[in-house]
């Protein structure tokens, strides 16, 4: 016999024998593309070898669930310390919310380490023995549901969470304190931002400025009938918070004969017949800009709500709340109008704090 024919007995030999009355259209095992190919050689990690390295992973685990916390940390002091209009310039961002930044990246960094440190924990430390189980039917029956148990109890033991007391602690402690990041949105619940609303730009000694001009108004600058209006002195359209500002500082100014104004405080406060009231309706806070020059009303044209400005500003028609409140003013030394303090009520809309 040939050598040929050697090899092919040998190699009919080693195929697997077919038990009696199989198919013999059957696949053999070598032939049958979803045999199952087994699991590789468990290979032990070097934690699992070496205590050292087990301690190194574990201080690896817990630094990063501490830096979570301090992250945590970080997110609330960014919250309550950043206002909402300070703009920094990041590279290479560019200008951005220093709020939005500070937030994004504190919870960002918390959420990432507590999830890079489980998975380190995982990879490092729990047991990594595969285990292979065959599928079965979704219906648990008792002793399947007391194998999970017994399984899920086992598990936490393989964790080591009882002996790795640093990592279980530090673990609790940055998913417990993430939570806080949504804690300190009930901030905007309660009564901040406190009295900002009642403040505006205007102080003593500051000069009405002329927003079309933007010079310095003097008491002849202001004619009989005429509607003139004026913002505080320092503030420019450059600032960041211009918008905000002058929504509750514009003012408006007219001049009055003495004699037709009725309201005495309105006369006291008053420069040679000069008012200033704040151009901010008490509605909902629309700029008035219409003046009648015969009867002294202002009209705001959004919902047609009137005043007298020789009455105090009282509201004599249409649906706002209250009058408009006035800004004390004189001249200074040089001739200006000054105004000498900010105004005595809150400007705009009337809100639940008022009083």
């Amino acid at each position: 016999m040939s050598s040929q024919d050697n090899s092919k007995d040998n190699s009919e030999e080693n195929l697997p024998q077919q038990p009696e009355g199989a198919d013999s259209g059957a696949l053999s095992k070598r032939d049958d593309p979803f045999a199952n190919p087994g699991l590789p050689p468990h290979e032990h990690r070097v934690q699992d070898i070496d205590e050292q390295a087990a301690k190194r992973s574990e201080r690896a685990v817990a630094g990063l669930f501490t830096l979570s916390m301090l992250s945590t940390i970080g997110f609330i002091v960014s919250y309550v310390s950043f206002d909402i209009d300070k703009i920094v310039y990041i590279f290479p961002i560019g200008r951005v919310s220093a709020l939005n930044f500070s937030l994004g990246m504190t919870l960002g960094l918390a959420l990432f380490c507590i999830g890079a440190g489980a998975i380190h924990w995982a990879r490092t430390l729990m047991t990594d023995v595969e285990v292979a189980e065959e599928r079965h039917d979704l219906d648990a029956s008792p002793e399947v549901r007391e194998e999970v148990l017994a399984g899920f109890q086992e598990g936490a033991r393989e964790s080591d969470i009882g002996r790795r007391k640093l990592v279980r602690n530090t673990l609790i402690g940055a998913v417990a304190m993430v939570p806080l990041t949504g804690l300190v949105l009930l901030r905007d619940l309660g009564p901040l931002p406190g009295t900002k609303l009642r403040h505006t730009k205007w102080a003593k000694g500051k000069m009405l400025i002329n927003e079309n001009t933007l010079e310095p108004l003097r008491p002849e600058d202001i004619s009989v009938g005429s509607l003139t209006f004026a913002m505080p002195e320092g503030l420019s359209e450059e600032d960041h918070d211009f918008h905000n500002e002058i929504a509750k500082a514009a003012l408006m100014i007219v001049r009055l004969q003495p004699e037709n104004i009725k309201d005495k405080r309105e006369l006291d406060w008053s420069h040679e017949g000069i008012v200033a009231f704040s151009k901010i309706c008490t509605h909902v806070g629309c700029p008035i800009s219409l003046y009648e020059q015969q009867t002294h009303h202002v009209l705001c044209p959004c919902h047609q709500s009137t005043f007298d400005l020789t009455d105090g500003g009282r509201v004599i028609f249409g649906p706002a709340g209250h009058s408009l409140p006035q800004l004390r003013i004189t001249v200074n030394d040089k001739g200006y109008l000054e105004a000498m303090g900010d105004f005595a009520e809150p400007v705009g809309p009337a809100y639940w704090e008022r009083g």
